[in-house]
């Protein structure tokens, strides 16, 4: 091998170095942008979730938006309908996540499992089916209409 063959050799290789070298910080870019994503779509709902927090606490503020709470008869049932969307809401950053990558399928389906209980009870049926506007993803809409028609709801015991 001569001493051309040599620097020849050595420029291939520091050359694929580089090439190696940029396609790496280019996916590390692209990893970056989808936590940033998700982190994006999670403080958005945790913003909407604290709303949701405020008429919990004080029920008198569901009656800022009156459609949302016409079916309310007292406070307790405006409590019981927003403490339900905010359990949707910490299932839904969970959905989002698992969708996009962020969250491992062993703790989405532990979540699953939890939110198909959750969906037989009388309270987030009651919630699920009421015509008050929720602000969810599109996807994560259609997601909850096939688990919500995939359970039984539980019996009330007399």
């Amino acid at each position: 091998m001569t001493l051309q063959e040599v620097q020849l050799a050595f420029q291939a290789l520091s050359s694929l170095a580089i090439a190696g070298g940029l396609i790496y910080t280019a996916l590390q870019f692209k990893k970056q942008r989808e936590a940033q994503h998700f982190a994006n779509f999670a403080k958005l709902v945790e913003a909407q979730m604290h709303l949701r927090e405020m008429r919990v606490s004080d029920p008198s503020l569901a009656n800022v938006y009156r459609h949302d709470v016409e079916f309310a008869r007292n406070p307790e049932q405006i409590r019981e309908y927003f403490f339900n969307l905010m359990q949707l809401s910490v299932f839904e950053i969970v959905w989002f996540g698992y969708t996009h990558g962020q969250v491992p399928e062993d703790y989405f389906r532990s979540w699953e499992r939890r939110m198909r209980d959750i969906a037989s009870e009388e309270s987030f049926r009651f919630m699920w089916s009421t015509p008050s506007m929720k602000i969810m993803h599109d996807d994560f809409q259609s997601y909850m209409t096939t688990l919500m028609n995939s359970v039984e709801p539980k019996t009330s015991k007399s």
